[in-house]
């Protein structure tokens, strides 16, 4: 009777407990396909969003058999599978999944999942699958995962999780496919990941995994697919990795890497399909034995330091797709040193190829035409390349991306570009590219960048650009353009980066219609001849971010409407004719952090407010009748009245002056005339005015000091030169045998100017890089002779025969452009699927 009680007394408890607690107790009594279906509702009660409403059919008056994405088993009616792969679910992985105890399979992947991977997970003895990648997990990898011994693949790419790969996950002896790509992860590589003999795939790119390549990897015999990409990975590659001959995929791309690359390679691992050694250090040469794999797809080793020449075999690669080199210090020279090229016309699928920022000299060949059908993007850009581009580039009907420049190009822009229907990016700056920019580049409709910066590019701009409609940038900077601006560059709506006109010599005004550039950023008319107002209309440039506009004939006032350009950055209207006063709303521009209005007209009170209350950023030298602040305006207006007796007075002054003059001029002239010095005029000095001075010092500021001495600031050795003829604060001193210093460095310039620079210089010239990109030694050499030419030419003896100042100074500024400017080849080879990068446009 007792029994009977208690046992009713149970029920009632079990009933009263709340869902959350029924399982526990449901699972010490054994689990079945009742707690399998209460798990699953456990899991949708955790799923917050549903737009597909494919978890509809979850309900407590169905079997879970019956439910969509759900599998059961025929003996045993239970869940084994549960598929809920890209259906966009968002929530959190319930831990009732834990009593799915059948449960062999389970695909999250594809959702926006959040939380961490419930511990309960550790509980699915049975479970062969586990995918949880492209969600938001958080949270660290659970060790109890170890406990499903029977797992075969284990895939948690791009997510958010965080923390060092388990040792222990070495323990799961039946795993093949391990996926870890795309995280937070920190560490080490466990080198116990040797043991698991069974493994096919290892991916951890993508991560903060620092440390050493495990060596012991060589142990794996199975493995088909390696990648350890874009990690902080150091070292060198073991030499047992390349006894793995069954691999296909290789890649260790974007680490901190060293060591040459076995010649041998491509014998050692013979199935190799993909090859992938990008943005490392690794040094040697270019693997012959890779060219012989003839079913390999993917060679990669951009960014490194490679030397030596492209080893011959490339006519070997039937099945090859991407083949990129650039960025090494790999060399040819003559006039067939870009002949290899010919020998890809065998890789009919070839569709990237990129050799660009290397040594390599020579003509592009007429048979770069012959390339496969399915090239999509070709980067030749920044190597010692000359003489033209072939007509026969137009057979490349499926390019994409067509990157030449910083060569030494020369010749016309072939109107057959025109015919590369698909091209999406031009690229030909920094080149000797002279003649018209052709009409038939109006076809290219699909285009999104145009860069034809910096060559000698003559005549106007095409009004055919009209007929761009997807183009997002734009450079045609630092050419000898003429003509005005056609409207239609203006009617680019899709512009939306940059538009830079700047350093050629267009002139006349800016149309009303550049109303049309709503959406684009930045926008650069500096150095050019254009005149008139600026149109109130720009105003409706409503994403502009910089606006340059220095060194015209700009007259009129600075349009108010600027001051709806809410997310204005830099202005700078500099060295123009603009006049009245500076509108007060500029001042509400809370993204505005730079101006430069000096050397123009303006008058009135400077702003008070925002950027304007930070001197240190605004540049207004030049504007006599501007004030900085409220005392100069006060006392400008106090004087007014005080102002108009002056000029009376002055007026009369200046009478009886003139007469004084007169009378003696008169006596003078009676006692004999004074003839005049010859060439009065002509033996002086070129004149440099106050305001151009300034503009080339930057108002004289510290940073442009050439040094320091005895006196102090060179700057100050310049006024102290006094009435000291034929030098202006230095006089150069005498080398051994009677030379000067001029004569010195002339004797050596250009083929040896390493002998005259200071070696402490060239060391730091060598370790140069900007923004962490590698910078070739051609180029630094060629701005270092630029910038010592410069001072060459300003020191001849006859002041007639030296340099003027000024195109000393756009000299220099060219020489420093050229360098530091970003290049326009594509970014580090990061894209390790598409292996596309973009290129950088200069705002």
């Amino acid at each position: 009777m007792a029994f009977i009680l208690l046992s009713r007394c149970v029920a009632v408890l079990v009933f009263l407990l709340p869902s959350q607690s029924l399982l526990p107790v449901v699972k010490a009594a054994g689990l079945n396909l009742y707690t399998d279906k209460e798990a699953l509702l456990s899991f949708k009660s955790q799923v917050t969003i549903d737009p597909l409403n494919t978890l509809s059919s979850w309900n407590s008056s169905s079997s879970p058999c019956n439910w969509t994405r759900v599998s059961c088993s025929q003996v045993h009616q239970r869940v084994i599978g549960l598929d809920l792969s890209g259906l966009r679910l968002t929530g959190s992985v319930s831990p009732h999944i834990g009593n799915l105890s059948f449960l062999r399979s389970l695909h999250l992947q594809e959702n926006q999942f959040a939380g961490v991977i419930p511990d309960q997970i550790g509980s699915l003895s049975r479970l062969s699958v586990l995918n949880m990648s492209l969600n938001s997990i958080t949270g660290p990898i659970p060790l109890n995962l170890t406990k499903c011994l029977n797992l075969q693949i284990l895939d948690l790419m791009q997510n958010k999780i965080s923390g060092a790969i388990p040792e222990e996950l070495s323990s799961l002896k039946s795993l093949e496919i391990l996926n870890l790509g795309k995280n937070n992860l920190s560490g080490t590589i466990p080198p116990s990941f040797a043991n698991i003999s069974t493994l096919l795939t290892l991916d951890l790119a993508t991560n903060n995994i620092g440390g050493l390549i495990p060596a012991d990897f060589g142990r794996l015999k199975n493995l088909k697919h390696l990648d350890l990409s874009i990690n902080n990975l150091t070292g060198t590659v073991p030499l047992s990795l390349y006894n793995i001959s069954s691999l296909v995929f290789l890649a260790v791309a974007s680490n901190q890497l060293r060591g040459e690359i076995p010649d041998d390679v491509g014998d050692r691992l013979p199935n190799l399909l993909n090859f992938n050694f990008c943005i490392n250090k690794f040094t040697g040469s270019i693997p012959r034995s890779l060219h012989n794999l003839t079913n390999i797809q993917s060679i990669r080793m951009a960014h490194n330091l490679l030397r030596g020449y492209v080893p011959s075999g490339l006519g070997n690669l039937p099945e090859l797709q991407m083949y990129n080199i650039g960025y090494n210090l790999i060399k040819s020279s003559g006039d067939e040193g870009l002949n290899f090229l010919t020998s890809l016309v065998n890789s009919s699928h070839l569709n990237f190829l990129a050799i660009d920022g290397n040594l390599l000299e020579g003509p592009i060949p007429e048979s770069i035409g012959n390339l496969s059908s399915s090239l999509r993007s070709l980067y030749l850009g920044g190597n010692r390349i000359h003489g033209r581009i072939p007509a026969s580039i137009r057979h490349l009907r499926s390019l994409a991306l067509l990157n030449i420049s910083y060569n030494y190009v020369s010749g016309e822009i072939p109107p057959e570009i025109g015919e590369l229907t698909n091209l999406q990016e031009l690229h030909l700056a920094a080149n000797k590219m002279s003649g018209r920019i052709p009409n038939s580049l109006g076809k290219l409709q699909k285009l999104n960048v145009i860069d034809l910066s910096a060559n000698e590019l003559v005549g106007s701009v095409p009004t055919t650009f009209v007929n761009f409609q997807q183009l997002v940038s734009i450079d045609l900077s630092s050419n000898r353009l003429n003509g005005s601006i056609p409207k239609e560059v203006f009617s680019q709506a899709s512009l939306s980066k940059t538009l830079n006109l700047s350093s050629n010599q267009l002139t006349g005004p800016l149309p009303q219609e550049i109303k049309g550039l709503e959406n684009v950023a930045a926008v650069d008319f500096s150095h050019n001849h254009l005149s008139g107002s600026i149109p109130d209309t720009i105003g409706s440039w409503k994403s502009l971010e910089k606006l340059f506009m220095d060194d015209n004939m700009f007259s009129g006032a600075i349009p108010a409407t600027l001051g709806d350009v809410k997310g204005l950055e830099i202005l700078d209207l500099s060295s123009n004719q603009i006049s009245g006063t500076i509108p007060n709303n500029l001042g509400k521009l809370q993204a505005l952090h730079l101006v430069n209005l000096s050397f123009n007209d303006l008058e009135g009170l400077l702003p008070q407010e925002g950027a304007f209350t930070n001197l240190s950023r605004i540049h207004v030298e030049g504007n006599s009748k501007l004030c900085v602040d409220l005392t100069c305006w006060n006392n400008q207006h106090g004087k007014k009245t005080s102002t108009a007796i002056y000029i009376v007075i002055a007026s009369i002054a200046a009478v009886a002056v003139c007469s004084v003059i007169a009378v003696l001029l008169c006596v003078r002239k009676r006692k004999g005339k004074v003839m005049p010095r010859e060439n009065s005029i002509k033996l002086q000095h070129p004149t440099i005015t106050y305001r151009e001075l300034c503009k080339a010092t930057g108002s004289f500021d510290t940073g442009n000091l050439i040094g320091k001495g005895k006196r102090g600031a060179d700057q100050q050795s310049i006024t102290s030169t006094g009435g000291l003829r034929g030098s202006i604060g230095y006089i150069p001193p005498a080398f051994s045998g009677g030379l000067s210093i001029i004569k010195w460095v002339q004797s050596d310039f250009p083929a040896n100017i390493e002998q005259v620079v200071d070696p402490e210089l060239l060391l730091s010239i060598q370790d140069f890089q900007p923004d962490a990109r590698f910078t070739s030694p051609e180029k630094q050499r060629e701005c270092l002779i630029s910038v010592l030419g410069v001072g060459l030419s300003c020191t001849a003896d006859s002041p007639d025969q030296r340099a003027d100042m000024r195109d000393s100074l756009q000299k220099l500024k060219t020489a420093r452009d050229t360098l530091l400017k970003p290049p326009l080849d594509h970014k580090p080879d990061l894209d390790l699927e598409a292996g596309i990068g973009e290129s950088s446009i200069k705002p």
